[in-house]
């Protein structure tokens, strides 16, 4: 069991970059084991995602706080699976903080995986053409 938390600097406005990550359907663009996401209700998402090998669906929760520029989601399961992102400005820039806690016993493989999301979520947003909500 285990909480888990990064953070990385982004070359674009915190109001840019929020707007994108707090858009469900970008999920899987970021998130490498996701392969669909799909808005489910008020506070609720369909997620379509792969991991060791097997496709497993379900719904999540996903809550958009735009003011505080802050995300929360989690899934029902064993792994007992929460987190938080947080966008601030940081000079020219922004910073994305990630908070992950998950009963999942391989440290080494969520530490990588938030790695990886956070470094993809950078290039992508620094690639451009500025990603915005797509609502």
């Amino acid at each position: 069991m285990g909480d888990y938390k990064q953070s990385i600097k982004v070359n674009a406005p915190a109001a840019q970059l929020f707007g994108y990550l707090s858009d469900v359907r970008h999920l899987p663009e970021y998130f490498t084991a996701m392969t669909s996401a799909e808005p489910a209700g008020p506070e609720a998402v369909a997620v379509t995602a792969k991991r060791d090998g097997n496709t497993y669906e379900g719904e999540a929760w996903f809550r958009v706080d735009r003011a505080r520029q802050h995300l929360e989601w989690g899934s029902e399961g064993p792994d007992n699976y929460h987190g938080y992102l947080d966008v601030t400005s940081d000079g020219p820039g922004s910073s994305v903080e990630v908070f992950l806690h998950t009963e999942r016993h391989d440290a080494s493989d969520v530490d990588q995986g938030i790695t990886d999301t956070l470094t993809a979520v950078r290039r992508l947003v620094e690639a451009g053409p500025a990603p915005g909500p797509t609502r």
